[in-house]
C-alpha cells in the first residue's frame, strides 16, 4: 500500500527531473550556439588584437634590450623603441623605396607578358592545352575570384586594419600591466594566480616565437637576395623582400613567393626558371630543417600537421589574417590546453594517489 501511494509522487519527481534536464540541455546548447555565432562575428577583431599584441611584444623586447644596454628609464626606452622602429622602417622604405618601386612597376609590366609566354608554351602540348582550358573556364574563374575575395577580406579595410593594429600595439606597449591586470581581474579571485601564471607563459612563448620568426624572415631575405642576384634575375630586390615578408606565413608562404619569381625567370629561359625554383626549394629546406628547428627548441612542441590544419581552418573562416596568424593562435591554444587541462589533470591524479 505504501509503495502504491508513493508511486504517483515518484513519477511526478521523475517527470520534473526530466524536464529540468531537458531545459538545462536546451540552455547549454543555446548558449553554445550563441557563443559560436558571436565568436564567428568578432573573431576577426580578436585577430587584429593578436596582431597588435605581437607588435607590442616586439616593441617591449626592443625597449628591454635598450634598458639593459644603456640603463635608461623604462618610459624613455619604450619611447625610443616605438619611434626608433617606426623611423627605421620609414628610412628603409625611403632608401630603397625608389628602387623597389621601379622593380615593382617592372614586375607589373613583366608578369602579363610572362603569363602569355607560359600559355604559348603550354598550348604546344595536349596536356598543357587541356590545363589552360580547364583553368580559364567560367567555373574555375569564379572559384578563384571567390577564394581571392575570401583571402583578401579585411575587417575595416586593409589600411584600416593596419591603423587599428598599430595603435593597439602602441597602447599595449605603453601600459601592458593595465591590460593584463584588467583581464586577470575578470577571473574569480581564487584563480587569479593561475591566470597570471598563464599570461606570463603565453607572453614568453609568443616572444620566443616572434624572435625566431623575425630571424627566419631575415635569413630568407638575405639568402634569396644573394641567390637571385647571383643568377642574374633583374627584379631580385623586390622578389627577395617579398620572399622574406611572406615567409612569416609557414608552409604556404614560400609557395606564394615562388610563383612571381618563377614567372619572372621564365622571361629569360626555362632553365633560369628551374634554377630559381631550385633556389627557393633549397632556402625553404634550410629554413625548415635548421632555422625552424633551432627556434622550436625554445618553444612548446607544435606538430607541423597541426599548424597546417589550423591554417586551413582559419584561412577558410577568416581569410588572409587567419592564415597569417594561425601559428600564434595555435601557440595560445596549446598553452591554454596544457595549463588548464593537462597539467590540472596530472596534478589531480598525483594528489589522489
Amino acid at each position: 500500500m505504501i509503495e502504491e501511494n508513493n508511486s504517483p509522487k515518484t513519477d511526478k519527481q521523475n517527470t520534473d527531473n526530466f524536464q529540468k534536464k531537458v531545459w538545462i540541455t536546451v540552455g547549454i546548447v543555446s548558449f553554445t550556439l550563441i557563443s559560436l555565432l558571436v565568436l564567428k562575428t568578432t573573431f576577426n577583431v580578436f585577430l587584429l588584437i593578436l596582431a597588435g599584441t605581437l607588435i607590442a611584444i616586439f616593441f617591449r623586447g626592443v625597449s628591454s634590450f635598450i634598458e639593459r644596454k644603456t640603463g635608461c628609464k623604462e618610459n624613455l626606452a619604450v619611447l625610443i623603441s616605438i619611434l626608433g622602429t617606426l623611423l627605421i622602417v620609414a628610412g628603409l622604405f625611403y632608401l630603397i623605396g625608389a628602387k623597389v618601386q621601379t622593380q615593382i612597376a617592372d614586375l607589373v609590366d613583366t608578369l602579363p607578358r610572362t603569363i602569355e609566354n607560359v600559355k604559348d608554351r603550354m598550348n604546344n602540348s595536349t596536356v598543357g592545352s587541356e590545363a589552360i582550358d580547364s583553368m580559364s573556364s567560367p567555373d574555375s574563374t569564379k572559384k578563384v575570384q571567390g577564394f581571392a575575395g575570401k583571402f583578401f577580406q579585411s575587417t575595416f579595410g586593409v589600411f584600416g586594419d593596419l591603423y587599428v593594429i598599430l595603435f593597439i600595439a602602441i597602447f599595449f606597449t605603453i601600459a601592458p600591466q593595465t591590460y593584463t591586470e584588467g583581464v586577470i581581474q575578470l577571473v574569480p579571485k581564487r584563480g587569479q594566480d593561475k591566470a597570471r601564471q598563464i599570461m606570463e607563459k603565453l607572453s614568453k612563448q609568443l616572444r620566443n616565437w616572434l624572435k625566431g620568426k623575425l630571424f627566419s624572415m631575415f635569413v630568407v631575405f638575405i639568402l634569396t637576395a644573394i641567390g637571385l642576384a647571383a643568377i642574374g634575375i633583374p627584379l631580385w630586390l623586390v622578389l627577395a623582400l617579398l620572399a622574406g615578408l611572406i615567409s612569416f606565413i609557414p608552409n604556404f608562404g614560400p609557395i606564394i613567393a615562388l610563383i612571381p619569381a618563377v614567372l619572372v625567370a621564365l622571361l629569360q629561359s626555362p632553365q633560369t626558371a628551374l634554377l630559381v625554383a631550385g633556389l627557393y626549394m633549397l632556402i625553404q629546406f634550410v629554413e625548415s630543417n635548421f632555422i625552424t628547428t633551432l627556434v622550436q627548441q625554445k618553444l612548446i612542441n607544435m606538430p607541423p600537421a597541426l599548424i597546417i590544419i589550423a591554417q586551413l581552418l582559419m584561412g577558410a573562416l577568416t581569410g588572409g589574417w587567419g592564415l597569417v596568424l594561425a601559428t600564434p593562435v595555435t601557440v595560445i591554444v596549446i598553452v591554454l590546453v596544457q595549463e588548464l587541462y593537462i597539467n590540472e589533470r596530472a596534478s589531480n591524479s598525483s594528489s589522489q594517489n
